[in-house]
């Protein structure tokens, strides 16, 4: 049988918005409100937060999440999952964001499947974007696929771009994944991020650029990622008038 745990990365330090975990959402932090999108796919003991923080550990306790204390020098929050992972042994690494507090619970239980169905593949989320605005948006990263689902690029720039600079169609990443132990393991033991992946500021990337495959799946694209002041708006807004 196939092993997988979920795991979170949260970590305090984050450039676009300060204490991005412990940001109040409705009464309650951002990193509870993702844990309780995990609880509703998976079991709690199948569920671990991964961070650098002290506070958040204790954050944790409060919630009763289990956690990891992890390396405050990992360069990014897969490289925190690796770290997961030479602590805790599993075949598979199911990351869910720490920013996403209202993830479809059935995104989560489909990139297991996914991953438990071919537990050699890398595997991560897409959706259609249908809004201009989100098309032309640096902070959502936009997806371009092969036929048969394997990711070509992925990029915060609007793509695919045409000469006319309209759009026409697009996707964009959903921040769920699926990792295998040794795909964990190669990213890890690249020191540094690859050139691609620092300039996008997208961690999959780093996958392509060592020559690892990465599959792509169709998933809701109605969770919103919390990258800005704009973005946490929005979603405190929903979670006090929810419809």
């Amino acid at each position: 049988m196939v092993s997988y745990i979920v795991v979170i990365p949260a970590r305090i330090g984050s450039s676009r918005l300060a204490r991005k975990p412990l940001l109040d959402i409705a009464g309650k932090t951002m990193l509870a409100r993702t844990y309780e999108c995990a609880l509703k796919a998976v079991a709690a003991d199948k569920i671990y937060v991964a961070t650098d923080s002290n506070e958040i550990i204790a954050l944790c306790d409060s919630i009763g999440a289990r956690s990891v204390l992890t390396s405050s020098a990992c360069l990014t929050g897969t490289d925190r999952i690796a770290e997961v992972a030479s602590k805790i042994e599993a075949d598979l690494y199911i990351n869910l964001q720490g920013d996403e507090p209202l993830m479809d619970p059935e995104n989560i239980s489909k990139v297991i499947s996914a991953s438990v169905e071919s537990p050699d593949k890398i595997i991560n989320g897409w959706a259609w974007i249908d809004r201009e605005e989100e098309y032309r948006s640096r902070t959502i990263p936009k997806v371009v696929m092969r036929e048969d689902g394997r990711l070509l690029y992925m990029s915060r720039s609007p793509i695919p771009g045409s000469k006319s600079d309209d759009f026409s169609f697009s996707r964009k990443q959903i921040c769920v994944y699926g990792f295998p132990r040794k795909a964990l393991a190669l990213f890890a033991d690249h020191p540094s991020k690859t050139a691609h992946e620092q300039i996008e500021d997208i961690e999959i990337l780093r996958f392509l650029e060592l020559g690892w495959e990465v599959q792509m799946i169709p998933l809701s694209g109605d969770s919103i990622a919390v990258d800005t002041q704009a973005d946490l708006e929005r979603v405190r807004a929903i979670f006090e008038n929810p419809s």
